[in-house]
């Protein structure tokens, strides 16, 4: 069998081609961004297609049996390609993979879907917010999944929860960077909240059993997050004394930052959108036991072994992103950090 893999040349593109090398004949890529082929398995074709174009999209899903749809634009992307990328480029997937008798698409949202909500945990029928274009488009695109459903498609939609491991630059690169570097590092708040993250490898698992599983279990919609976390002063705690470089947790006057933030991000001299810096004080975590009960799923990693996994492969690689200067607006490019940089310096 073959699998396509939307936006494959991304972080979690990435992973799903390496680890699921041995599981299918031909690994198929889409994506507008460029792959480094040495870092991929031996039986990939990567075509350079944008998934809002129809007619190339159905081209490459004829190769396929099933699909994962994980192209999205970004929060930090122009909000007219966070939707058309986001939304149009859902319903070409879904369209072509309905018009080909595919078998089923797993299809990659998020948990920034729920917006902020004030009840935790979060569970899978609870009310839809997103924060911006990026959780709004989510949300339409879902709708998009769920209608497909109804008319005999089988559509499993899995959100994750922020999801890191090795390779995983972005946000996370800024805080490995000051980590790296000794200085205190500054929480919104005093991190008595639960904030749950997402080991990229136990997200590939659940991506697995939602394609191989049977219908009767995967076709609807699942919460994907670590089963073991603490509040963010304790994990990020666990996480500074394994780096061991003198950096501690540093705590901030959450409205009094958040306010700056807000005004950094509107002027985009900072690369923290809302969804970041909005729900950093605030409780956010999702009930997975629908995943547990129907995916099996067994999250392997805590949150603090996340973080730790994923520094390590920072430190292996740090020169090499140092050298190769390839700032960008992805998951697995380093991020500017605009005027929050200037803050560095002074929490030696």
């Amino acid at each position: 069998m073959n699998l396509l893999v939307t936006g494959g040349a991304g972080f979690l593109g990435y992973h799903l081609c390496n680890k699921l090398k041995d599981k299918f004949e031909k690994l198929l890529i889409i994506d507008i961004a460029p792959i480094k082929p040495e870092e991929y398995p031996e039986n990939i074709e990567y075509y350079n297609v944008d998934v809002r174009d129809y007619e190339r999209v159905k081209e490459i899903t004829k190769k396929a049996d099933l699909v994962v749809h994980g192209a999205a634009a970004l929060p930090l992307w122009k909000k007219r390609d966070i939707f058309t990328t986001n939304v149009d480029g859902t319903r070409n997937v879904l369209r072509a993979a309905k018009e080909l008798n595919k078998d089923r698409v797993v299809f990659v949202s998020s948990t920034a879907v729920y917006g902020i909500p004030k009840r935790h945990p979060i569970y899978e029928d609870d009310e839809l917010q997103g924060v911006g274009p990026y959780g709004e488009s989510k949300i339409i695109a879902e709708q998009i999944c769920a209608e497909e459903r109804k008319k005999g498609m089988i559509v499993p939609v899995i959100r994750p929860k922020t999801f890191i491991g090795t390779g995983r630059m972005g946000v996370f690169y800024i805080l490995y960077d000051w980590v790296y570097s000794g200085v205190k590092i500054p929480i919104i708040g005093d991190g008595s909240n639960r904030y749950q993250l997402l080991e990229v490898e136990d997200l590939v698992d659940s991506i697995y059993s939602a394609l191989t599983l049977p219908e009767s279990d995967v076709n609807d919609t699942f919460n994907i997050g670590a089963e073991r976390f603490n509040t963010v002063y304790e994990d990020l705690t666990e996480f500074l004394n394994f780096a061991n470089t003198g950096s501690q947790v540093m705590r901030t006057p959450a409205r009094l930052v958040k306010f700056f933030l807000a005004i950094a991000w509107y002027l985009r001299v900072s690369p923290l959108y809302k969804w970041v810096y909005g729900t950093a004080d605030k409780d956010s975590f999702v009930a997975i036991d629908k995943a547990k009960a129907r995916l099996n799923y067994k999250p392997k990693f805590s949150n603090a072994e996340a973080l730790i996994r994923s520094y390590q492969w920072f430190l292996a690689h740090r020169e090499e992103i140092i050298r190769n200067k390839e700032e960008g607006v992805t998951h697995t490019a380093p991020w500017k950090q605009g005027v929050i940089g200037l803050f560095k310096r002074l929490l030696k």
